[in-house]
């Protein structure tokens, strides 16, 4: 009778964690981009592009996004250093060097922050080709 009563405070307990755990997860900071992605195309090598990046707070917590990283060094994020209320917008602006690169890139810049998914990615996608003398 015992073993009875143990198992089923287990089974309580595990439920009440479990319910507990998917009430944080829907109450808190969730980021929905417009986009993800970009592609730029062509480009020529040494060219510069940018875009800025469309996010919303469509969670019930405030967004803080903690920092934002790049792949490599020819690509440069800004990123809001302040709290995103539910239900705000802000952007990440991603600017991407090509000096020194050639043919198909795609630089993935992350993301972490307290929402949901904490590692959210975004990429600029180019195809850089050699100048033209």
């Amino acid at each position: 009778m015992k073993k009875l009563g143990v198992l089923l405070t287990v089974f309580a307990l595990v439920f009440a964690f479990n319910a507990n755990a998917q009430e944080q997860s829907q109450s808190g900071a969730e980021i929905t981009f417009k986009e993800k992605s970009i592609d730029f195309g062509d480009i020529t090598q040494g060219e510069k592009v940018a875009h800025t990046f469309e996010l919303t707070n469509t969670g019930s917590a405030p967004l803080i996004i903690s920092n934002v990283a790049a792949t490599c060094g020819c690509t440069v994020p800004s990123w809001p250093k302040e709290p995103i209320a539910p239900g705000k917008s802000s952007e990440i602006k991603v600017s991407f060097n090509s000096a020194g690169k050639m043919g198909k890139q795609n630089s993935v810049v992350r993301i972490y922050s307290n929402a949901s998914e904490p590692i959210e990615k975004v990429s600029l996608i180019s195809n850089v080709l050699p100048k033209t003398k």
